[in-house]
């Protein structure tokens, strides 16, 4: 297989480091990002390379490439580095962690399916798609492009969830829900009905928060 070359120079550039080389074995050619971006010379004791002459030292023929950049402006920052990596010619690889519990699922590429995931028969997952750990993604639900969900998220049976959405840490979708593209479900937040384009959903204040503003 292709060594792989890692798009980004963050914490989640890090993590995807780890996971692909103890995981998979795959090795990890260099990170790369854009030039304005880049303060070290070196990660990880790999070289950082500027994306715009990438090709030329690392070219797509002979590497991989993998996003690893997190949810920023509703995942359109990763959406836009995945466009210019596929328009350079990189393949763009998926890590599904050996930990994660799924069935025959159709999975895109450029996905991020860490460690505890259950993803139940009959799930379609898009391309460029983050799982972070411990989620349950329930039967015949879609996960379109572009999208991240955070931890211990519970997405019921049947839901559909559009291009670019982010869901927050403990987050919960009842059956048969739709989330339109470009929506933030908050974190705690439970989503009991279809939500429009560009939608944001908040949790409910906790009993505690309710009873402090009572007795002010």
């Amino acid at each position: 297989m292709a060594d792989i070359i890692i798009y980004g120079t963050g914490l989640i550039a890090e993590v995807a480091h780890f996971y692909f080389t103890h995981d998979t074995g795959r090795h990890i050619a260099c990170f790369t990002n854009a030039g304005s971006f880049i303060k070290e010379s070196t990660l990880l004791n790999l070289p950082v390379v500027p994306f715009e002459n990438i090709e030329a030292l690392f070219p797509p023929e002979h590497y991989d490439m993998f996003i690893a950049i997190g949810y920023t402006k509703t995942n359109q920052i990763r959406q836009q580095r995945y466009a210019e990596a596929k328009a350079k010619g990189y393949r763009l690889v998926t890590y599904i962690s050996s930990r994660a519990a799924y069935y025959a699922t159709p999975v895109g590429d450029n996905c991020l399916i860490l460690e505890n995931n259950v993803i139940q028969p009959y799930v379609t997952i898009g391309n460029n798609v983050t799982l972070w750990s411990g989620n349950h993604i329930g039967h015949h639900s879609v996960i379109e492009d572009h999208c991240f969900i955070s931890s211990h998220v519970v997405v019921s049976g049947s839901c559909y969830i559009e291009e670019n959405c982010f869901l927050g840490v403990n987050s919960t979708l009842r059956d048969n829900v739709r989330i339109g593209k470009l929506s933030v479900i908050g974190s705690g937040a439970t989503v009991m009905k279809n939500c429009g384009e560009r939608s944001l959903v908040q949790p409910a204040k906790s009993r505690h928060e309710i009873i402090e503003k009572d007795i002010i």
